[in-house]
């Protein structure tokens, strides 16, 4: 018996556009839709934009075409809630965020819809941060740095307003100095505040000298992370395997069975 042909009901046809997207969130967020849809607001929903982003964020790290696609759309529904929200409240519309958007577009790509000109990546970051710095009109070059950027991502961001804004060492040679002249303070400090001091110059040097060598810290720092994890988690295995306490075991123990771990770890790559 062939199958019977699917009839696409309203709900399925909503699903295929982003109009029908925007009904099925304002749905959600009428009187007969889901309670807790209803109760969120701006605030409340913060940590959902967060988390959702930085999901997204993995699957790119895993090079997961289909976790992205899923990522992307919970993130999306964290923009279509805000703008909801924000509608129901006389704000604005999603209409006013697109309209924004496209604007802001077009008038930071002279190159594309004017008669500018950059022809490479470097002048195109060059030209934006002109055309921003003229947005700003008089105010302080790390204004709308979101304070919510996590703490390396946001020195970086702060070191490279500042650079672009003429504050910052004039060669690589510098910043190597700066870290060393940090790091030599870091060891000379006796008080936790001024370990917890240091350590934060140290970070921040170490973060400047990364920019210099055009090193994203937040996504370096992430990779080595991510590694030690993996490395980590097989040394755990090996110590599983032979009864041994990583707590109670000597230092040579564990200096092998990461040795191991890191040998197995390149033997499955190659």
């Amino acid at each position: 018996m062939a199958p019977m042909d699917h009839v696409m009901t309203p709900i399925d046809r909503q699903t295929r556009t982003f109009a029908g997207l925007r009904k099925i969130v304002a749905t959600l967020r009428g009187p007969d839709g889901c309670p807790w849809d209803r109760a969120q607001s701006h605030r409340s929903l913060r940590h959902h934009m967060s988390e959702e982003a930085s999901e997204a964020i993995d699957a790119i790290d895993q090079d997961d075409a289909d976790a992205l696609k899923e990522e992307l759309g919970d993130l999306l529904l964290q923009i279509l809630l805000h703008a909801q929200i924000a509608e129901e409240a006389s704000e604005f519309r999603m209409g006013d965020v697109i309209e924004s958007l496209a604007e802001k577009l077009v008038r930071r790509h002279p190159h594309v819809f004017d008669e500018a000109v950059a022809e490479t990546p470097e002048a195109v970051v060059e030209q934006w941060e002109d055309i921003k710095r003229n947005e700003r009109n008089g105010a302080s070059a790390l204004t709308g740095i979101p304070s919510a950027l996590p703490a390396l991502a946001q020195a970086q961001t702060v070191q490279r307003r500042a650079g672009n804004a003429g504050f910052a060492w004039e060669t690589e040679e510098q910043a190597w100095k700066a870290l060393d002249e940090e790091l030599a303070e870091l060891r000379a400090a006796n008080t936790p505040e001024q370990r917890r001091a240091e350590a934060g110059d140290a970070i921040f040097a170490l973060a400047n000298l990364a920019r210099f060598l055009d090193v994203e810290g937040e996504e370096a720092l992430r990779a080595t992370t991510r590694r030690f994890s993996d490395l980590f988690r097989a040394v755990e295995g090996m110590a599983g395997e032979q009864s041994v306490d990583l707590r109670e075991t000597d230092l040579e123990t564990k200096l092998a069975m990461w040795k191991e771990a890191k040998k197995r770890s390149l033997k499955q790559k190659a």
